[in-house]
């Protein structure tokens, strides 16, 4: 896969490129984890792209120690359980890949991978990644904003939401056939005025690599402000609608989890707090941290959700 990019200036979330990379080989270098398609490595590393807007006392974000999330990660179309799959994964077909997109859109169709990612520059982000389970990493992401995308397909003035499917590949992906878990494909969705939120990526590597399959390869959604169930893996169909879409983890247990699903400390999950989360790679004795509305973003985020009641629009 042949991208053209440029070199820029990384966010100001982003910890000092040199520094960065030097910690990541010194770590890798550990692991002696195996090597990765030197090509689309290349082409992913050599891109660093911003083009948002500064915050207000910007501060830095130390990523996640590099494995971590490599296998630690949920896949529930593979396992319930958090490390299987970095292992089962491995056997997802993933190269040639499209993107269907249809609905309220003047530009609809199935697009290959190749071709979309050849319109857009990638940037480089490092994002809070905060989980409705509250726990929470910090993530070096590789992408493009979802909204050049949108963009692209000129939406109608009758799209108000943004709804994602997930690939659905019974031969490989072993908890299909579980009959007391999501209904299958996983379905994720956004209001449009969220989805064209520069915050809001598509993210097709991290940590400087292409995007491990466990982790969603090729291609995710990150929306950094909500729970990380929203950030819905291996994406095959974006649709833009009239009206909300029915997602997988709301359908299955609305109480639990909500559509919006922002990051709020105030609003407890049914069976836990989410005041505090546990920041994993942290020591054992680290306190927990505090969790913050939207996940810190809400300089960015907040206007979003004026007027509406965020302990009832979870």
């Amino acid at each position: 896969m042949l991208i053209k990019t440029k070199k820029t200036i990384p966010w100001v979330e982003i910890t000092d490129p040199a520094v960065f990379k030097n910690r990541r080989m010194f770590i890798k270098s550990l692991l002696l984890l195996p090597a990765i398609n030197p090509g689309l490595s290349a082409v992913l590393a050599s891109n660093r792209s911003t083009g948002l807007p500064d915050k207000p006392e910007p501060e830095t974000l130390t990523p996640t120690p590099y494995g971590l999330p490599q296998r630690y990660t949920n896949y529930y179309e593979f396992s319930s359980d958090k490390q299987d799959p970095a292992r089962l994964a491995q056997k997802l077909p993933i190269d040639p890949w499209s993107i269907e997109v249809s609905g309220e859109v003047e530009r609809g169709g199935i697009f290959n991978l190749e071709d979309i990612l050849s319109k857009h520059t990638l940037q480089e982000r490092v994002c809070r990644f905060r989980c409705v389970e509250a726990w929470s990493m910090v993530i070096p992401w590789l992408g493009f904003p979802l909204k050049d995308l949108l963009s692209r397909t000129r939406p109608l003035s009758s799209a108000k939401f943004v709804a994602f499917t997930a690939v659905r590949a019974p031969e490989v992906m072993p908890n299909l056939a579980a009959q007391d878990t999501l209904h299958w494909p996983y379905v994720e969705g956004l209001r449009l005025d969220e989805a064209m939120h520069p915050l809001t990526l598509l993210a097709t590597g991290m940590y400087g690599d292409p995007l491990p399959k466990q982790n969603g390869a090729p291609l995710r959604l990150v929306v950094p402000w909500k729970y990380g169930f929203k950030s819905i893996k291996a994406i095959v169909k974006i649709e833009l609608l009239k009206r909300p879409p029915t997602t997988s983890w709301h359908g299955f247990a609305p109480t639990e989890y909500g559509f919006y699903a922002n990051v709020n400390p105030a609003v407890p999950h049914p069976r836990w707090s989410q005041y505090s989360e546990r920041v994993l790679g942290s020591g054992f004795f680290t306190a927990r941290r505090k969790t913050e509305l939207f996940n810190g973003y809400g300089h960015e985020v907040a206007h979003l959700y004026k007027g509406m009641n965020l302990s009832h629009f979870i």
